[in-house]
């Protein structure tokens, strides 16, 4: 039961997402498979949109620091909020410009906003990395699903790699669509799940209700309910989490494969709705958080204390076989309709922003296959990231958040202050990978801002550096891209 459900789960899901986007679109150009046409309506796009903030990373991860530490699993709930909040100015602003220009990257809008070439290059490999960086969180979450399931027969190495393989399978040739069509299914599914075994945890550790787990769990582990956690040692303290979460949010709309999301909307509206509604998501943290602290007063212990696997190790010991099936497929899904859309981020960019300006003969239908290949060699990476690293998906996803922040200022400000300029953007880049990457700026940092966040440090450097450099450097002839989406469009 606990195989056959997530494969009929899986293969339902995949065939239906194939379907579904081979009949809307063969995909045989770059608008298609990329941005889907750019005619997701509401519905499609909340899926596709809202849902990216509902993966691994929010199921097993968060419900994995909340078993760890405690608290500092609350930034959950902050991050989400305050990132729908900024989404609901941003992202209008970003579909306008892909709309009016054609744009289908995130290093597209560089290279028309600064009109500079090399600086979409440079955003480019800097988009890709980070994006490998979260496929690897992916990956991760569903070789311990594979391996659960399947059993000790199955290698770390084997179930990396088949979750790589499967992930592809699903937008290698419908692209974005495919995945829109997955990710209604499994937010539907893990929201049913997630609720499911939340009613049923009380019961499961000896409480009368899911409010009284909480109750137990401070009694029985004092200070988890408040900062700084279980484990002060870590330092994750509030200025930690205030910081974190203001970094999370900042960050959340800059990763490439979210612009694509944005140039994907139907029309503005559409993106406001969507943010609107979106924080109503971050509800499902306290069914998550809930079953963590469950898993902490069952005495649940993962493998090697390997954080991520505390839920998927609480459910298969104190439910019965069909709850750790349903379980199994839904965290699935988590992680392959998030996965396989930042691999096709990854893969547009490449095609489009570094192998094209080396090579300007290239027809759109060679940029694709270009782009569908280099697809696979990203998945690969991710998967040799997965075999070399323990550490937990909160921790990956963060250092994804630290490195795509680097981008930030570039991007708003394109929207906020005209006197931008490409060098000035590219110096802020250079001077903050140097603030997040270089040990000695990192130890200066912390000594000057003790508990904050090194990614909010970092972007905070190359704002700075930015907006200087820019002074100093002539002003640009005219602002490319408009500050806001004509009215009424």
């Amino acid at each position: 039961m606990a195989l056959a459900l997530p494969l009929a789960i899986v293969l339902g899901t995949m065939l239906g997402a194939l379907w579904y986007g081979q009949r809307e679109a063969r995909a045989r150009s770059m608008d298609e498979w990329a941005v889907g046409g750019r005619r997701f309506g509401s519905w499609i796009f909340w899926f596709v949109n809202a849902g990216e903030i509902y993966t691994t990373f929010a199921v097993l991860g968060i419900s994995g620091y909340a078993w760890a530490f405690g608290a500092p699993a609350y930034i959950a709930f902050t991050s989400v909020s305050l990132a729908c909040a900024l989404g609901y100015w941003l992202q209008p602003r970003i579909w306008a410009a892909g709309r009016r220009h054609g744009l289908v990257t995130q290093a597209d809008f560089f290279a028309q906003h600064y009109g500079a070439t090399w600086l979409s290059v440079i955003v480019g490999i800097a988009g890709i990395a980070a994006l490998v960086v979260y496929v690897q969180i992916q990956i991760t979450a569903l070789s311990l699903i594979l391996r659960l399931t399947v059993g000790p027969g199955i290698s770390a190495l084997q179930s990396a790699l088949l979750a790589a393989a499967v992930m592809l399978a699903f937008v290698y040739v419908a692209g974005l669509r495919s995945a829109a069509f997955a990710a209604g299914v499994k937010d539907v599914l893990m929201i049913v799940m997630i609720v499911g075994l939340s009613l049923g945890v009380a019961e499961r550790v000896g409480a009368s209700s899911m409010l009284e787990v909480y109750r137990l769990a401070q009694e029985r582990f004092p200070g988890i309910g408040d900062f700084p956690g279980l484990k002060p040692e870590a330092g994750l303290t509030a200025t930690w989490l205030v910081t974190a979460a203001l970094n999370v949010a900042l960050g959340t709309w800059i990763f490439p494969h979210m612009f694509q999301l944005a140039y994907s909307a139907g029309s503005v509206e559409a993106i406001r709705r969507n943010a609107t509604w979106q924080p109503l998501y971050s509800l499902s943290y306290f069914f998550i958080i809930l079953l963590g602290f469950g898993a902490l007063l069952a005495g649940t212990q993962p493998a090697d204390g390997n954080l991520n696997a505390v839920l998927l190790q609480f459910v298969a010991e104190r439910y019965p076989a069909w709850a750790v099936g349903l379980l199994a497929g839904g965290a699935t899904l988590l992680a392959l309709v998030p996965g396989s859309i930042l691999l096709l981020g990854a893969a547009s960019i490449f095609g489009r922003n570094v192998v094209l300006p080396l090579k300007r003969d290239l027809g759109d239908a060679a940029v694709l296959w270009v782009s569908r290949l280099a697809m696979v060699a990203f998945a690969g990476i991710a998967a040799w990231l997965t075999l070399t690293s323990n550490r937990s998906l909160v921790e990956i996803g963060l250092s994804a958040y630290a490195a795509i922040g680097m981008l930030a200022p570039g991007v708003f400000l394109a929207f906020l202050w005209p006197r931008a300029s490409a060098v000035g953007v590219f110096a802020g880049i250079v001077a903050g990978y140097l603030a997040l990457l270089w040990p000695a700026a990192a130890d200066l940092g912390k000594s000057l801002l003790p508990e904050w966040d090194s990614g909010l440090v970092a972007m905070l450097v190359n704002a700075a550096v930015a907006v200087l450099a820019s002074l100093a450097w002539p002003a640009p002839a005219r602002a490319r891209v408009n500050a806001a989406p004509a009215a009424g469009a």
